[in-house]
């Protein structure tokens, strides 16, 4: 390090530049950022659920449903169904809308004269309170509208428009809320619906970048002002964090990447994380300038790299192998945040080795603090406290770590893993109402879709899609259903009287059935059959809504449809977004395991590298262990939920928590090579470098803390989590690591080759 140190300094002005000049270039590609609230998007396309949905897709059209909601005491009058009527009718001029489901779109099929007549739901505006009565009792027998388009208790009405597959939200949303407006009535008004989430999610997303970044670095400027309390401290090390954040924005349109919901917190992840080395720096030079020194501010530039350069690039390090190990998550925006975060650290790391020392080079020395360790009377009270427990009491320390640990642990039990678009907005947002609304009054919007291949006029087939749709509507959870079956049945309504054989149930014979659709088709709109059955009678679909949205439990259900069909011949796909985010559940706990492992056992690797010691390293796995069983042993706990945002704790908190044991390890080793004893060498480690690694920890809570005031849930539950883990690891490489090497006493700290004498380096050993 003293021949780097001896280059920056000589071409510090070279270095400067060479940082400034690539932040600006990286800066401007900022402008090209673009907002993707689509979760369906962050899953990879081979996805076998993702998959299935897309070819649905192409064979039906969009699955995917916007609603305008009306409430009131009872929709069926007229004032209501003249809006409902109007709604309707300008939502089919919306552009990516390709088909509208009213009470005046959906149809009913009837007997008129001894002829099958197919009208709409409601034929006409009512204006008598008989007439009114006559459609009640219409649309409570119409299995098409009835708990779906209308709630079974005629308070709640929906306008449903079906989107195109691939159709931008907004461009809907946008004139649907104009649409409402320019359209007004007294009902209760709300839009609803998978679009109009992800239109809900976008605008939350752009809110909290405008919002949480300059919360973010206010406390940040505030705790570095707190801590320092000198400029140059504040402005050195809050210049690499913007840096950083400038490097990591402007790489992501350079890599055709989108911002996410799981992207927003990787701004704050670096306004807590980037400053840390440079937090270590400039406290370094701070003890250095004391009063009375006669050092350069060269030398002291120098001390700096020469003293801190080793042990900031092993925890540097290792902290990005902990993002760069979210690549094993099956969440696409979670891949590119764990390298976009290792971009962001890794310029961070160089610019606190390189950028700070050639400004410290450049710049005058700065007047000394008189007598710091007066002024930090507090930290210095803490620290020797700390440093005499961990020294008398070892054992018990460790003790109390393991059964604290354990009782906590115990919280996993209750762990859940959900997805649940809706939680991520807190009680009373619009969003959460519409969704509420539907899901409880109209059957919910949250589809899967069953498809049979084979000729759907075989009474057999038929009648199996009937039993099997009739079966799954029995589940609790489903809210409706459609299918073609459904229809078959409705016109054997309008054409056999109740007392016959053949009323309100599939034919028998395949002329029979043939002649239902030829009736259906000659009296009725082809396209009103086209979200059921294709043109050539070849496939046919059963579309499911689920009148929940947790995960957990859709992925139940979606689980025993699934058993209900495997055995059947004709079902060709089932596919949707209920089985894309039941399957994304899956996958996040796999994910979750996957990158804790892979950051464990590349996190120790690097370790044992750095300290030639596989000793070394798994002493300083432990702690992160610790803190792992107290993470998942709270969110049991709590109830928070493992979802697409806090899955991502596991790797953040093992890169970011490793620093403070490597810090610490560093300083005792160092101190007992220099021939200290071991308790002295804790004492100094505890009450020198400790400072430091609390302020880096007081400094990544702070970062943290900003997410807390998110316009997202889970977001919020993110930041907490985060904060609670942070002291977990603080006091795991404070107060455990020191107190496992006092009753261990390790013998690979006293040990020092020959080969170690000249390079510098540690003996391996076991």
């Amino acid at each position: 390090m003293e021949k780097l140190s001896r280059f920056v300094i000589k071409w510090k002005w070279l270095f400067i530049i060479a940082f400034l000049v690539a932040t600006v270039c990286m800066g401007v590609q900022m402008k090209n950022i673009h907002f993707n609230p689509d979760m369906l998007t962050y899953l990879p396309d081979d996805m076998p659920a993702r998959a299935n949905q897309k070819k649905i897709e192409e064979l039906f059209g969009g699955t995917d449903m916007v609603m305008v909601v009306l409430k009131t005491d009872d929709v069926v009058n007229a004032e209501t169904l003249k809006r409902v009527r109007e709604i309707s009718h300008e939502m089919k001029k919306i552009k990516g809308i390709e088909k509208v489901m009213s009470l005046f779109d959906t149809k009913q099929v009837r007997n008129e004269d001894d002829a099958m007549i197919v009208d709409p739901a409601v034929k006409k505006i009512p204006k008598s309170s008989k007439e009114i009565q006559e459609i009640k009792e219409e649309l409570s027998a119409n299995d098409l509208v009835y708990g779906s388009v209308v709630s079974k208790d005629f308070t709640t009405t929906a306008v449903i428009g079906m989107l195109e597959p691939g159709i931008p939200d907004k461009s809907v949303v946008e004139p649907l809320e104009k649409l409402i407006q320019k359209i007004p009535g007294n009902e209760e008004t709300f839009l609803g619906g998978s679009p109009y989430l992800r239109v809900q999610t976008s605008t939350s997303m752009q809110h909290d970048i405008t919002h949480l970044l300059p919360f973010g670095i206010l406390l940040m400027l505030l705790f570095l002002f707190v801590s320092f309390r000198q400029i140059r401290g504040v402005w050195t090390s809050s210049l690499v964090v913007f840096m950083s954040i400038f490097v990591v924005f402007g790489s992501i349109p350079l890599f055709h990447w989108d911002f996410t919901v799981v992207t927003i917190i990787l701004p704050v992840l670096l306004l807590a994380v980037a400053n840390d080395y440079g937090i270590h720096m400039f406290t370094h030079y701070q003890d250095d300038n004391n009063p009375g020194n006669t050092l350069t501010k060269q030398e002291i530039s120098s001390r700096m790299m020469t003293s801190l350069g080793k042990p900031i690039i092993i925890a540097g390090l290792t902290t990005i192998a902990g993002l760069f190990c979210m690549l094993g998550h099956i969440l696409i925006p979670a891949r590119q945040m764990g390298i976009l975060g290792g971009i962001g650290i890794g310029f961070a790391l160089l610019a606190s080795l390189l950028f700070i020392p050639a400004v410290s080079a450049t710049l005058p020395k700065i007047k000394p603090l008189p007598d710091r360790k007066r002024n930090a009377v507090g930290m210095v009270k803490l620290l020797d406290t700390i440093s005499t427990v961990v020294t008398e009491h070892p054992r018990r320390i460790v003790s109390c770590f393991i059964v604290i640990t354990a009782i906590v642990f115990l919280g996993i039990t209750k762990l859940s893993v959900n997805t649940n678009p809706t939680d991520l907005y807190p009680d009373g947002h619009p969003a959460k109402e519409s969704s509420k609304v539907i899901n409880d009054e109209l059957g919910g919007f949250f589809p899967l879709s069953i498809v049979f291949e084979g000729d759907i006029k075989d009474p057999v087939l038929l009648q199996r899609i009937d039993k099997i749709e009739k079966t799954i509507k029995e589940m609790p959870e489903v809210g409706t259903t459609q299918s073609i079956a459904t229809v078959t049945r409705q016109i054997s309504r309008a054409l056999n009287s109740p007392d016959d054989p053949d009323y309100d149930k599939i034919p028998d014979s395949y002329n029979a059935v043939s002649q239902y659709f030829e009736l259906y088709l000659m009296s009725g709109d082809p396209d009103d059959l086209e979200k059921m059955v294709d043109f050539s009678f070849r496939k046919a679909m059963i579309l499911i809504r689920f009148k929940e949205l947790n995960t957990p439990i859709i992925r139940k259900v979606v689980r025993e449809i699934k058993e209900l069909v495997k055995d059947d011949p004709n079902v060709a796909l089932i596919g949707g977004n209920a089985d894309v985010f039941s399957s994304m559940d899956k996958e996040i706990v796999h994910g979750q395991f996957r990158s804790l492992g892979l950051s464990l056992l590349i996190v120790c690797i690097i370790i044992a590298l750095a300290f030639r010691s596989l000793k070394a390293a798994f002493l300083q796995i432990v702690p992160l262990v610790f803190a792992m069983m107290f993470l998942f042993g709270i969110m049991g706990f709590t109830g928070i939920e493992l979802n697409y945002t806090t899955a991502l704790l596991s790797s953040i908190m093992i890169g970011v928590g490793i620093d403070y044991t490597i810090h610490l390890f560093w300083k005792y080793r160092e101190e007992i090579r220099n021939g200290m004893e071991r308790e002295k060498a804790a004492t100094c480690a505890i009450t020198t470098t400790g400072r430091g690694i609390i302020y880096n920890a007081l400094s990544v809570i702070i970062g943290f803390a900003s997410l807390l005031v998110s316009s997202f849930l889970t977001v919020r539950f993110f930041g907490l989590l985060m904060i609670l883990i942070i002291f977990a690891c603080l006091a795991g490489g404070l107060i455990l690591v020191p107190a496992i090497c006092m009753f261990l006493r390790p013998d690979f700290l006293k040990r020092r080759s020959k080969r170690e004498t000249i390079s510098g380096g540690v003996s391996w050993d076991m």
